[in-house]
């Protein structure tokens, strides 16, 4: 069985909806994992993606800012975990039963987050919010090392995770060394969270690395497509014992959707899609 994930920070789902209604139907994704969705649980447009098929949805919201929201065709069942020291809506966390006649095989956990951005000044002894996104990324270090002394349950994490890792996740390495979200600091620490387990970007997996992967362009930019200046701040990794159903899709061997930068009103990212072929693990 394949499964297809995708990631997207969307910016206001409510004022969004109709561009998150058209990448549902034009792209079919099993699971969507939406951030920044910036309403209360009450205020998602859960009507409108049900119609679609789309039966299972978890939202931890948030008046005005933030929020995560994951939708699925596949049953979800919410897991109980905690990762904002500010207690923000910040993530969703489920089981996913792809399939239940594999067993164990058939099913996974997919941790979704919208880790905090940092705010401009990448020292957090002046700046709070720059201390809080490093908080949270240690939250989560601490959270799968220890999830990871049970064994490999077969984990997804996905999301806004507000940095660029590689030299070529950005437009410019030497430029942007100093700027939050490709820091060395900020680098550091989310490769020791990769390190947890040994997780796998499943983008980095197919590419080369000199290949320029971005999946957020500033609003700022006047013609985003030409000036091209972006970021890969939207991830998908993988626990090893899902490496393998890792499937190489599009050109490059993943799909970032690039061109819903440009469609009407749109996010200032993009959705980023996996395909896991469960099958695989089974073989």
């Amino acid at each position: 069985m394949k499964v297809s994930i995708a990631t997207w920070n969307i910016n206001s789902v409510r004022l969004r909806e109709k561009t998150v209604l058209r990448f549902l139907q034009e792209e079919q994704p099993d699971i969507l994992c939406l951030q920044e969705i910036k309403c209360q649980n009450d205020q998602f447009p859960t009507k409108a993606f049900r119609a679609l098929g789309y039966d299972h949805i978890e939202v931890a919201g948030m008046k005005a800012y933030h929020g995560a929201a994951t939708i699925s065709k596949l049953p979800l069942e919410r897991l109980p975990t905690v990762f904002c020291p500010l207690d923000h809506a910040r993530h969703v966390s489920t089981r996913v039963v792809a399939d239940a006649s594999m067993g164990d095989a058939g099913d996974f956990e997919l941790h979704n987050f919208y880790v905090p951005a940092g705010g401009d000044v990448a020292d957090r002894e002046v700046n709070d919010k720059f201390g809080h996104k490093l908080d949270f990324l240690e939250a989560m270090r601490v959270y799968f090392e220890e999830r990871f002394t049970q064994g490999d349950r077969h984990q997804v994490i996905v999301g806004d995770f507000n940095i660029a890792p590689h030299e070529n996740d950005v437009w410019s390495h030497k430029q942007l060394l100093k700027v939050v979200s490709h820091t060395p600091g900020e680098v550091a620490v989310l490769e020791d969270l990769r390190k947890s387990h040994d997780f796998t970007d499943t983008a980095r997996l197919f590419a080369n690395d000199d290949d320029k992967l971005y999946s957020w362009w500033s609003y700022r930019a006047k013609d985003v497509m030409a000036s091209n200046r972006g970021r890969r701040l939207d991830h998908i990794w993988v626990s090893p014992a899902l490496k393998p159903a890792v499937e190489a899709v599009g050109p490059d061997g993943h799909t970032i959707h690039v061109g819903a930068r440009i469609w009407d009103k749109p996010s200032d990212h993009v959705p980023v899609v996996q395909v896991l072929d469960l099958g695989a693990l089974s073989s």
